[in-house]
Parts: C-alpha cells; sequence; structure tokens
C-alpha cells in the first residue's frame, strides 16, 4: 500500500495539535491530524471545559440560594445530579464537534486513530479497519496529557479516580 502524501501531520488533536494543524493548513500546506479518541483532547473533553461547565452549575445552585440577597424568592432549590453531569458531557461534545468543523474549514484531513512514527517522514496510524501509512516532511508531535498512576495505588473509580471518573462519578 502506497503511503498517503502530505506536507505536516500532527499526532494528537488536542488544543496544542488542532491549532498547529489548522496553522498550517493556513499556510498553504497539506496537513493531516491523527488523533486516537477525541476532537479536543483532554483539555477539552475531559478537563478544563467539562470542568467549568460544572463549575458554573455549581456556582448558579449557590447563588440560588443567596437569592433573598437580590431581592428574588427561590423555595426548595434543589439539583439533578445525573442532568448535572449530562450538561458537562454535552458541552463538550458539543465543543468537540466544533474541532472537527474547523478541521474541514481549514481542509486538514483527519484520521482517526493511534499513531506512531515509523521511519523517518513516515507515520503509521493503526485504525478500525487496519493501518495506514502517512509521509510528510515535517511531523508534530502533540500528544498532550494522560492520567499516571502511583504503583500500589492504582485507579479503580472508587477509592482512586482519574480525571474521567471524577467527570462522570457513579454518584455525589
Amino acid at each position: 500500500m502506497a503511503a498517503q502524501p502530505f506536507d505536516m501531520i500532527v499526532i494528537g488533536a488536542g488544543p496544542g495539535g488542532y491549532v498547529c494543524a489548522i496553522r498550517g493548513a493556513q499556510l498553504g500546506l497539506k496537513v493531516a491530524i491523527v488523533e486516537r479518541e477525541h476532537m479536543g483532547g483532554i483539555c477539552l473533553n475531559w478537563g478544563c471545559i467539562p470542568t467549568k461547565a460544572l463549575l458554573r452549575t455549581s456556582e448558579i445552585y449557590h447563588l440560588m440560594h443567596r437569592a433573598g440577597d437580590f431581592g428574588l424568592k427561590v423555595e426548595g432549590a434543589s439539583f439533578d445530579f445525573d442532568k448535572v453531569i449530562d450538561r458537562s458531557r454535552k458541552v463538550a461534545k458539543q465543543l468537540a464537534s466544533g474541532v472537527d468543523h474547523l478541521m474541514k474549514k481549514n481542509k486538514v484531513t483527519v484520521v482517526r486513530g493511534e499513531g506512531r512514527l515509523a521511519g523517518s517522514g513516515r507515520v503509521a496510524v493503526k485504525t478500525d479497519t487496519g493501518e495506514e501509512v502517512l509521509e510528510a516532511g515535517h511531523i508534530v508531535l502533540a500528544t498532550g496529557a494522560r492520567a499516571r498512576e502511583l504503583p500500589g495505588l492504582e485507579a479503580d473509580g472508587k477509592r482512586v479516580w482519574t480525571y474521567r471518573h471524577a467527570l462522570k462519578p457513579p454518584h455525589m
């Protein structure tokens, strides 16, 4: 199978990677971006953005309890935990789809799968349908963040959580 030729390949579609890919395309390069999970990376999907959505909900709930200070009356203020989490996930999903739109708008080829360096100027991408090989004169590694575990203190979703557990908890 012949390798697909590009001017630049970016591995990782988080805030660093997708911005880099867009800028390359704006400068006239033929660009591919490789992402194994969600456009926008950890920040957009599991970190900054959904956390801010949860914090905003918390802020509004707090203000509801101070409504009297503003001359307002709120009785029986409560919350639906599942809906709070669902809203946070929807905000992240909406912004991730915005990154997808930016890729299309800037004519960046999106390759979904796990990329690895495969020699000089080559990236092999393991996809759902097999392996693709991409070639480029420039390769940018923007692999972002991931949760690290401590030996003997592995995340189990019960007592020890990663960011994914914290943003989609089974209970309050």
